[in-house]
């Protein structure tokens, strides 16, 4: 797990402005009703299978999730999310050479995945004091969602959530070098609040005058079919563009379905913004 641990590492905060990559985050649904691959990836052999093509092709993290986070999605137990997540995520943590993070807005659920190997907690709820104590309980860097409906200006709301996760954080001891942000697009947001999201990710970043790292989940969602008026299985570039736009505007990590391409894309972004311009 060295090769997982120095990735971990380039996601403190205060290193955030001295970052060399991107780090794409490979999403692994174990579920049956995902909106984009449900039913695909919850038995063993596909899940490690596509597990193991997504490290091939450049995933940096593994993303489980055993709950679909789609629309109307139906609501699971805790106890249903860990039945569906047992038989995979113990193979799957003990054989992966990168970081995996636990899709999950349960405690319960995220606890059950640090024990077995999860390094990272993606909580698409925001942040629970209970979610926050498992967190600072096992030293564990957490992934923080805006999913809040609000009539107020869409960039304002957000950083004052953001502003409350912090609050929430420093009550139970959770290290502030722990957290990540995510903006939350798709999650009880209009079609016109995500693409003002979009538009505005860099403001979004520094909050009271720090600079956090942040991730961008848009693979395949709503907001390209509102824009682009393309089917679920056809936004792929149009997903790696707006990766492209996030990475331009600060972002560390982005969440993805097809990898490869993505990774690709991530890879000459980089370059473009990494390199140190000639001296003439």
């Amino acid at each position: 797990m060295l090769i997982g641990a120095d990735r971990l590492n380039m996601l403190n905060c205060t290193d955030v402005m001295n970052k060399k990559k991107t780090l794409v985050m490979g999403i692994l649904n174990v579920t049956p009703d995902s909106f984009s691959d449900g039913g695909k990836f919850n038995r063993i052999d596909t899940a490690i299978n596509h597990v193991d093509e997504m490290i091939a092709a450049g995933a940096d993290i593994i993303d489980i999730g055993a709950e679909s986070t789609r629309p109307n999605a139906e609501k699971i137990s805790a106890e249903e999310e860990i039945s569906r997540l047992e038989p995979i995520f113990k193979i799957i943590a003990d054989k992966c050479p990168v970081p995996i993070s636990i899709d999950t807005y349960k405690p319960k659920v995220a606890e059950f995945a640090i024990n077995l190997g999860a390094e990272i907690i993606n909580d698409i709820d925001g942040l629970s004091s209970d979610m926050a104590k498992i967190a600072a309980k096992y030293d564990k860097k957490i992934i923080v969602t805006h999913n809040q409906i609000t009539d107020e200006n869409i960039i304002d709301n957000i950083k004052k959530f953001f502003r409350q996760s912090l609050k929430i954080a420093d009550e139970v001891g959770l290290n502030r070098r722990n957290i990540i942000f995510d903006s939350g697009i798709g999650f009880n947001k209009t079609q016109e609040q995500n693409l003002q999201i979009l538009r505005s990710l860099e403001q979004l970043k520094i909050v009271d005058g720090v600079e956090y790292p942040m991730m961008l989940g848009v693979s395949r969602k709503s907001v390209i079919g509102y824009a682009v008026n393309l089917p679920i299985d056809e936004r792929d570039e149009a997903t790696g563009a707006l990766c492209v736009i996030g990475i331009s505007k600060g972002i560390n990590i982005v969440r993805v379905h097809n990898v490869e391409m993505i990774s690709r894309m991530c890879k000459i972004i980089d370059a473009v913004y990494s390199f140190p311009s000639p001296k003439f």
